[in-house]
């Protein structure tokens, strides 16, 4: 087995089940606010800072030259983090199949677990603590070897909240981690730019999962290290590295 020190895992499709609510919440948040949308046009654009998606529709729709453009993109963000937060605060929060059982091997076999995420951090800190996986970290969200995950990134962490497909949260968890060789990093997600990140990031491994957001058929189209019908898959590609 290959010496890897860390896995970077997405939250939302990845480690944290998701049955397109947060599509339903992208979606609604844009009907109600006069933006002009489809799933299928959002789901593209699942992974990405959350409020990169408004900026993104809103410039297709008025263009970004528009005086209301601004106006309109707040508008559309804070009824999305309304909904968002409601969702997380009240319905259930479940790890996927399989990712307790991962988390648990790769803290036996001595390798770090971080999270980062296209969500803002009040919504992640939700979800965290629903999750119980808040416990043992600092006010850097980071965590010791006892604790479930060592570290926690948000897009809030990185300047200009510049989250996926640019490698700087995979590279912020590295750095509050004390990990300087990214061959010795493995990142997994369940998005196109999931993918990217990682590889934009020079992982070891850039690798995504078919049973989140997005289908083998749609993931297979984007450049990959693997992608794995389960997270639990994981598990064995690191034995044969």
């Amino acid at each position: 087995m290959a010496t890897i020190q860390l896995v970077v895992f997405d939250m939302a499709g990845t480690t944290v089940k998701d049955n397109n609510e947060v599509q339903d919440c992208f979606f609604q948040a844009a009907k109600s606010t006069g933006l002009n949308t489809d799933y299928e046009r959002i789901n593209s654009m699942m992974g990405w800072s959350k409020k990169l998606v408004f900026q993104t529709l809103w410039a297709e729709q008025i263009g970004s030259e528009n005086p209301n453009y601004s106006e309109k993109v707040e508008g559309s963000y804070s009824e999305f983090k309304n909904l968002l937060e409601n969702h997380y605060l009240t319905q259930p929060v479940e790890p996927t199949e399989g990712c307790l059982e991962l988390f648990n091997w790769l803290t036996k076999n001595q390798i770090k677990i971080a999270l980062n995420t296209g969500f803002y951090r009040k919504v992640t800190n939700i979800i965290l603590q629903r999750l119980g996986w808040n416990k043992g970290l600092n006010s850097n969200y980071i965590g010791s070897e006892n604790s479930i995950i060592q570290v926690s990134v948000t897009p809030d962490e990185i300047y200009n909240n510049e989250g996926r497909p640019a490698p700087y949260m995979i590279q912020k968890a590295m750095y509050k981690l004390g990990i300087k060789d990214s061959k010795k990093v493995v990142h997994i997600g369940d998005t196109p730019v999931d993918l990217q990140a990682g590889i934009n990031a020079n992982c070891l491994l850039s690798l995504a999962v078919t049973n989140g957001s997005h289908s083998r058929e749609q993931l297979q189209q984007y450049l990959n290290d693997g992608l794995l019908n389960a997270l639990i898959e994981l598990k064995n590609i690191i034995i044969h590295l």
